[in-house]
């Protein structure tokens, strides 16, 4: 990590802090409640993506600094007492966590968690969907960002598309509904690919997602010429295909669209060209136990130490609540800040 995590919160202010913790679920200061958390397992991947990782020099996180699972256990009634709702698992590839479908399971069953869902590049789905479904996972989010096999393996430098395809499969026979497909789209790389990506919810009761490239540490350089614009893409597969606009949903970031007659839906999440920050419900858990505010910002809070150092649920749950205080409004792309502590395979997205 290029950098020491920012801290807002002064330690010894803890204890104090700890005797006013309030009931009920937590505001950020502009009056958002924040109710998602998305929990990266891990910073490891057995994929490479270029628009996610570089291809040397990536250095990942010694296991002992990892949140253990007791750790996330102990975090869990906490986080669902402040108001976090909706868990997301993310890494890096969580699918590659220890012990997934156990912590799967614990987190489904701990009261005021409502959903746990997963965003995976699919590589094991096929032999951990039925189990993780059956642990109590929801849904899945599943990355795939061409379907000509050559080309995804050059994205991800070393992805088998097969597998990938077998794993879509085998969420749909376990009922992890509704499948959403992700995909990047990079200008002079995939963007080809998107009146036919599109096309897969004809037949599938799918939702595919287009986003755009996000300018994160290690792969700034792929956003600066490959963001392809949302309503750059809505243009073109409303020329091919035709669109209809479906809506904007509360704290979804995806604009839902739907090609007339298609079983499925059309996502446009457009992070840089069309920010969604005011409805932003959303804050990050890192694999190290950081409480990254905002995805495009570095500020982060760090819930490891306190929690090895021994504070007591009081003090953690004070520390939550300031951390979703203290949220920033939105990020600062327009303004040319970006982010410099982590990158994509570190937060999870």
């Amino acid at each position: 990590m290029s950098s020491a995590p920012i801290q807002l919160i002064d330690p010894p202010a803890l204890a104090a802090d700890a005797a006013a913790v309030s009931d009920g679920p937590a505001l950020d200061q502009y009056g958002r409640r924040i109710n998602y958390l998305r929990i990266s397992l891990t910073d490891r991947c057995n994929f490479r993506c270029f628009y996610c990782m570089p291809a040397v020099g990536m250095q990942f996180a010694p296991p002992p600094e990892l949140l253990s699972n007791a750790e996330l256990e102990r975090l869990m009634p906490i986080l669902a007492r402040v108001g976090f709702e909706k868990i997301r698992l993310t890494g890096g590839e969580p699918t590659l966590r220890r012990d997934l479908v156990r912590l799967v399971d614990t987190i489904a069953h701990t009261p005021g968690i409502t959903e746990v869902s997963l965003t995976t590049n699919g590589l094991r789905l096929a032999e951990l969907a039925a189990p993780l479904a059956q642990a109590g996972l929801a849904r899945v989010n599943i990355s795939i960002d061409s379907l000509d096999a050559q080309r995804f393996h050059e994205i991800t430098r070393g992805g088998d598309l097969r597998r990938v395809l077998a794993g879509i499969d085998a969420a749909e026979q376990a009922g992890l509904t509704p499948l959403k497909l992700n995909c990047v789209v990079v200008r002079g790389i995939n963007d080809d690919e998107v009146v036919e990506l599109a096309r897969l919810t004809v037949a599938h009761p799918w939702q595919v997602r287009f986003i755009e490239v996000m300018p994160l540490v290690g792969v700034a350089n792929v956003a600066d010429d490959g963001v392809v614009p949302s309503a750059e893409l809505i243009a073109q597969i409303e020329r091919e295909l035709g669109l209809e606009f479906l809506g904007w949903y509360g704290s979804d970031p995806a604009r839902t669209y739907q090609i007339p007659g298609a079983q499925g839906q059309i996502g446009f999440i457009s992070s840089v060209s069309n920010p969604f920050c005011s409805t932003c419900n959303r804050m990050r858990l890192t694999a190290d136990g950081r409480l990254h505010l905002c995805l495009l910002r570095d500020d982060e809070i760090d819930l490891r130490d306190p929690l090895r150092s021994g504070a007591s649920d009081a003090e953690l749950e004070a520390l939550i609540r300031h951390a979703i205080y203290v949220k920033p409004w939105g990020h600062g792309l327009p303004q040319g800040i970006r982010p410099t502590l982590r990158g994509m395979s570190q937060l999870g997205g």
